[in-house]
């Protein structure tokens, strides 16, 4: 294991559906040794229905993705790994209320937003936020290419409507740092020097608020 080459002890790494952002996690901890902290999404039994149907079934789907999140991030800060040096996460708590907020009706939303501000105040933010930044017909072909049964019914203008929840959060956001990286087509899976671009941004120090980077294609 490495050192934690980053000034930062925990980093969430968000995005959109597609973005390429567990995959980020995944090169990270291959690289740097660094705790995971990653989303069970699969485990959520109400999601491909959601897809399918989401005003019928967007209440349980994200009531059960808030308990599971709360869940893992508790269990993780309550007994954190000794030997690593930090830790990534492909998700924050705080996209629970983003997504509900999206996806709720008004009254379904009041009720959910109760719960969320109980669970919230549990366990620590990020140190830094990075968003993963990619036009919504980039996502489409991500999520095509992975071939994901339960995605085939998701459409542009959803992405999009995710989209914009994201940006709306980071326009009022000041307390930690955002880290948004336009990323377009860049693969930092197939080519070293993407990934390596990506690091270096990670190491350097940013203000709270959103900082907006455009990675530069090879």
């Amino acid at each position: 294991m490495s050192p934690n080459p980053f000034p930062y002890r925990f980093i969430a790494i968000e995005g959109n559906i597609g973005s390429g952002k567990t995959t980020l996690c995944h090169k990270l901890a291959d690289l740097h040794g660094c705790d995971l902290v990653l989303e069970q999404f699969t485990d959520n039994p109400f999601l491909p229905f959601f897809y399918e149907n989401p005003e019928r079934y967007a209440f349980p789907v994200e009531l059960f993705f808030m308990t599971e999140r709360h869940k893992q991030l508790q269990e993780h800060f309550a007994a954190p790994d000794l030997f690593s040096t930090f830790t990534v996460a492909d998700y924050f708590f705080l996209k629970t209320s983003l997504f509900a907020r999206n996806n709720l009706n008004e009254t379904e939303f009041r009720l959910f937003q109760r719960l969320f501000q109980v669970l919230n105040a549990s366990f620590p933010k990020p140190e830094l936020l990075v968003y993963l930044h990619r036009p919504v017909e980039v996502l489409l072909e991500q999520i095509e290419k992975r071939g994901r049964d339960m995605e085939k019914y998701i459409t542009a203008p959803y992405l999009e409507s995710l989209q914009n929840a994201y940006f709306d959060f980071f326009k009022s956001q000041n307390d930690i740092p955002v880290l948004l990286i336009e990323l377009d087509r860049a693969d930092y899976v197939n080519t070293p020097e993407v990934f390596e671009a990506v690091c270096r941004l990670l190491a350097q120090p940013y203000p709270a608020g959103l900082n907006v980077v455009t990675l530069p294609l090879p």
